[in-house]
């Protein structure tokens, strides 16, 4: 197993991405603290991994609250004593053209993506370069790397973590820890599927027509990006021995995007 005794913890983790990858970390051998903004949820799943004979705890987190990612982060130690492994990965989506865009909703998008990110990886940091090094992820996606029509908020944020990435790889190296930016396709969960309608309603079209020629249309095989990619990504990343792939961002997306 290529985690076993790391201390994990990941936001955003009581459904979608975050859930398999907490689940594959335990796999491999992690402790795995499931954070999420619903406790409920967390709950759930930190259940469903113990049940599979992993290890696992869960912690109510909203990443947009200092207090509360402090309060997480201390949970976390106190109960394990250590911290190896952190990966921001809440978010939140908001469909609308610029010209129509609330501000709160601008707002909103940023606060949760990439001032969540932010909050996490100074609370990691801190235990990280405590213990003489871990490693911090970010969950961008394609979006780190180009732009798509009415996502303006979402867009902004994924660039702006792909720069908290490079940082933390630039900081974070003289104490031990490496940091990575991973960058999937379209992927077929809960934040996807609210998009489907939504983008159809926005441009007139069907919702078939979303999926083919909006959200696979660059992809080398008409496929969209699994759960199982990413995670394993995930894996890797948080296992790799040395700082050689630091501050660099892994896209998964089927081709989409090539860089």
């Amino acid at each position: 197993m290529r985690l076993t005794d790391k201390v994990a913890l990941i936001t955003g983790a009581g459904q979608g991405i975050g859930r398999a990858i907490a689940e594959h970390y335990a796999k491999e051998g992690a402790r795995v603290a499931v954070a999420d903004l619903d406790l409920g949820r967390a709950e759930q799943v930190a259940l469903a991994i113990v049940a599979a004979g992993g290890s696992a705890i869960a912690l109510e987190m909203d990443v947009t609250d200092e207090a509360a990612v402090e309060q997480g982060m201390a949970q976390l130690v106190r109960h394990w004593g250590r911290l190896d492994i952190a990966l921001a990965n809440a978010g939140i989506q908001h469909i609308a053209p610029l010209h129509k865009l609330a501000f709160a909703d601008w707002n909103r998008v940023l606060n949760v993506h990439l001032g969540g990110a932010f909050l996490l990886t100074r609370a990691a940091l801190q235990q990280m370069y405590k213990n003489g090094g871990g490693s911090m992820l970010f969950m961008g996606s394609v979006h780190s790397m180009e732009a798509s029509p009415l996502k303006a908020p979402y867009v902004t944020a994924k660039h702006g973590m792909l720069g908290l990435c490079r940082s933390v790889a630039r900081e974070g190296a003289e104490h031990g820890v490496r940091s990575n930016i991973i960058c999937p396709g379209f992927v077929r969960t809960p934040l996807v599927d609210k998009q489907i309608p939504e983008q159809a309603k926005e441009l007139g079209i069907s919702e078939e027509e979303v999926i083919r020629n909006v959200m696979l249309k660059h992809t080398v095989d008409g496929e969209f990006t699994t759960l199982a990619d990413v995670s394993e990504v995930a894996v890797h990343l948080a296992a790799f021995p040395s700082a050689a792939l630091t501050g660099q961002a892994v896209v998964v997306s089927h081709g989409w995007h090539m860089q």
